[in-house]
């Protein structure tokens, strides 16, 4: 039969002032651990609040002279509260990103209070802050959770502060809503909460200046707030498509308390691990292996579409690499020989090219570009005609081009079809608004010119967008 797991226990806050005050007869936790024989990875987990078992952290009290610990027991160490094992995203599947999770770990467990992830839809955001919320989740007392990418989600801060407050077990008997953020504000100043927030795209809107002003005033004064007071045992991790412009002026008078972070795709050697997870050969002499390198290589290591076409590999073709190829070859080559003669300056553009990227199979084109892709060019189309213009007539570029040549092609079809002419001042407004979203890939080439290209997962999508605008 198995064995009970021990309990773990972790400091209060009145304990971790106790640590830190016997703590500071040395020079540092390292001197600390060799001056009393301790092991110095294990008292970093008791100092740093991850637990450990009791019998340890009464040594630890010992080895400090904590005054009268075994009759304050109960104010200066509490249990860490049961693991969340099942995630929404992040699982066995994951792969890589190793150092930059170890990086934002410990912003998040230093002065940073809120962690935005951003980045294009499936490039790993919310698995991303599942995956650092698992590694810190023993420090807190509870997670809280909000995902906006649901259509019947509430999106007002007033619906969603009082599910918060009713989570963390508080009575809400005011309905002003100054009074709800006051109430939410306090408890996380005082208290250890991590509050997970994903899409937050869905809450921006337009304001004067640019794109990323909250539709609800209430959330700019939420995260603010949050910002400004002037101690919190709180952590927010928030993902999002768009740069919430707001968050971004707030925070820039609080550098220590904010960081952003640009996701990109998997590196090549991430990208074999996650065909490894799913059960494909990627054995050096494998000839599935070089398949699998050219798809993620096409895919730019997308995360998303590389998982949908690992399943279907394994589910449909038995995980026959080669069998899958012989499906959908013919359609990544394609896409291979464009890329090589804009690539050695054969040909740039390619206004006829039909990418099937976005359709290369049955899941792909379910999970990946109906359910994703696709309603990020809807909600652009919606938001900001002029720029889901741009990004359908740049897509005739078939590799990174100078912003001149992008502003071109705007100015060209901005007057064939409004019969208009933009100043130079609008046509950036434009292009600014497809770098808040992301959608534009910002690299700099071999004469020190800053260029701008898309992703091969987007043009295949914006190519098709731009059929339809021009038949």
């Amino acid at each position: 039969m198995a064995r009970n797991k021990q309990k773990l226990y972790r400091l209060t806050t009145v304990g971790h002032e106790l640590v830190r005050e016997a703590l500071k007869n040395f020079e540092s936790i390292s001197s600390f651990a060799s001056e009393k024989n301790q092991h110095r990875q294990t008292f970093t987990k008791f100092h740093d609040g991850d637990g450990v078992i009791r019998a340890t952290a009464e040594t630890y009290c010992d080895v400090l002279d904590i005054p009268n610990w075994r009759e304050n027991w109960d104010n200066i160490f509490e249990l860490v509260p049961e693991k969340i094992t099942n995630w929404p995203v992040y699982d066995h599947g994951w792969v890589g990103r190793k150092n930059l999770v170890s990086c934002l770990t410990k912003k998040v467990q230093g002065n940073c209070r809120l962690l935005l992830l951003l980045g294009i839809t499936g490039i790993g955001k919310t698995a991303l802050s599942e995956c650092i919320a698992n590694d810190i989740q023993c420090r807190f007392n509870k997670i809280l959770r909000v995902n906006f990418d649901s259509d019947d989600s509430p999106k007002n801060f007033v619906n969603v502060a009082v599910r918060w407050l009713e989570e963390l077990g508080l009575l809400t008997t005011d309905n002003q809503t100054e009074n709800i953020l006051k109430q939410l504000i306090n408890y996380l100043r005082e208290e250890r909460i991590l509050i997970l927030i994903d899409s937050l795209e869905a809450l921006l809107t337009a304001s004067e200046d640019a794109w990323g002003d909250f539709a609800d005033e209430w959330w700019a004064r939420f995260f603010e707030s949050f910002l400004t007071i002037e101690s919190s045992a709180s952590r927010l991790i928030v993902t999002s498509q768009d740069l919430p412009s707001k968050i971004e002026t707030l925070a820039s008078r609080y550098p220590n308390s904010y960081h952003r972070q640009i996701l990109d795709g998997l590196l090549a050697d991430e990208q074999i691990d996650l065909f490894y997870k799913a059960g494909l050969d990627v054995s050096l002499d494998s000839e599935d292996r070089q398949i699998l390198i050219r798809i993620g290589k096409i895919y730019k290591g997308h995360p998303l579409t590389l998982r949908v076409v690992s399943g279907e590999i394994v589910e449909s073709f038995g995980s026959n690499t080669c069998a899958f190829w012989q499906n959908v070859g013919d359609e990544i080559e394609l896409v291979e020989q464009h890329l090589l003669a804009a690539e050695s300056g054969i040909k740039s553009e390619g206004v006829d090219d039909d990418w099937k990227l976005h359709k290369l199979t049955r899941k792909v084109r379910s999970d990946v570009y109906k359910h994703r892709v696709n309603a990020v060019f809807q909600r652009l189309k919606n938001q900001n005609y002029d720029a889901y213009l741009l990004m359908c007539v740049a897509a005739t570029y078939r590799c990174p081009v100078q912003d001149s040549a992008w502003l071109l092609q705007l100015n060209r079809y901005i007057q064939r079809l409004k019969n208009q002419v933009y100043s130079k001042e609008k046509q950036q407004e434009v292009l600014d608004d497809l770098f808040a979203r992301f959608l534009v890939e910002i690299s700099i080439n071999h004469e020190n010119h800053r260029v701008l290209g898309l992703h091969n997962l987007i043009r295949s999508v914006a190519l098709e967008h731009r059929q339809t605008l021009f038949p």
